[in-house]
């Protein structure tokens, strides 16, 4: 097996590592196992790729490359370049440090390496690590993914879903912010939505007057209803949430058209 690993905290983080472990344990020491990640890190940049300039990568050893671009960036490069035109059959994104849940999946970079592996046709897996309080001095913050992860990927590997719906699906991975014999487990979930706006701003006046902000990150996974990805994550288990493209509400359309119609016709529309 070969194995594709990206991230959005950059080539020299942590949780690249224990990606990097993860990956050496599914593809064994006759497979490959290629790291292409951003220069520098690149949080909450989605799926942002650079279309309008060309992006510097640059070889730091065997089957290592360093991407001045984001993680969609180095999904591409990596895909069809760096592995000479020949797919992998995994991408692994992460393990980024903190988690992506909720409405944070939208601003993630993780999971916009791993949907740019997706529409690449190659089988998607965006790795998170939840941070608390019991990541305090001298423990290992990565505790569960490091011991979990690779049973994980395994499993999605194993369980072979992945052309489902449209063009496919990736999959959303969460380690609780506990230790990995207080893992409670693996739960399958949705995506939860938070109560309140995801980001606030601190204001700051520099010391030659000029005013910055600051953005905040706000919380509320306890509040997210049981089954979603936040609630579950915060509470201790291993979340797995299918994702796809489609961000259409298909719900809606019926009764939006209605109402469009009559609005149209009432108007003297066509």
């Amino acid at each position: 097996m070969r194995i594709l690993l990206t991230n959005d905290d950059g080539i020299s983080a942590p949780g690249l590592k224990v990606a990097e472990e993860i990956a050496a344990s599914i593809a064994g020491p006759e497979d490959e196992v290629w790291v292409v990640a951003p220069a520098f890190e690149q949080s909450a940049v989605s799926h942002c790729v650079s279309y309008v300039r060309a992006m510097r990568i640059e070889p730091l050893g065997p089957r290592r490359f360093a991407v001045e671009g984001s993680p969609a960036d180095c999904a591409i490069a990596g895909i069809l370049d760096v592995m000479g035109g020949e797919p992998p059959d995994l991408l692994i994104s992460g393990v980024n440090r903190g988690h992506n849940v909720a409405e944070d999946t939208l601003y993630s970079g993780t999971i916009g390496g791993a949907l740019e592996g997706m529409f690449q046709g190659v089988k998607s897996i965006a790795l998170s690590q939840y941070y608390g309080p019991d990541h305090g001095e001298g423990k290992d913050a990565f505790d569960s993914s490091r011991a979990h992860g690779a049973e994980v990927v395994r499993s999605l590997l194993e369980a072979d879903r992945w052309t489902d719906r449209g063009r496919g699906v990736l999959y959303n991975v969460n380690f609780p912010a506990v230790t990995a014999e207080a893992t409670r487990g693996i739960k399958t979930t949705f995506q939860g939505s938070r109560p309140g706006p995801t980001f606030g701003v601190q204001p700051q006046t520099a010391p030659n007057g000029r005013r910055y902000l600051w953005l905040t990150h706000n919380h509320g996974n306890a509040a997210v209803a049981e089954g979603g990805d936040a609630r579950e994550c915060h509470d201790g288990w291993i979340t797995v949430t299918p994702l796809v493209p489609d961000l259409t509400a298909h719900d809606m359309i019926d009764p939006l058209s209605q109402t469009l119609n009559r609005s149209w016709g009432a108007n003297g529309g066509l």
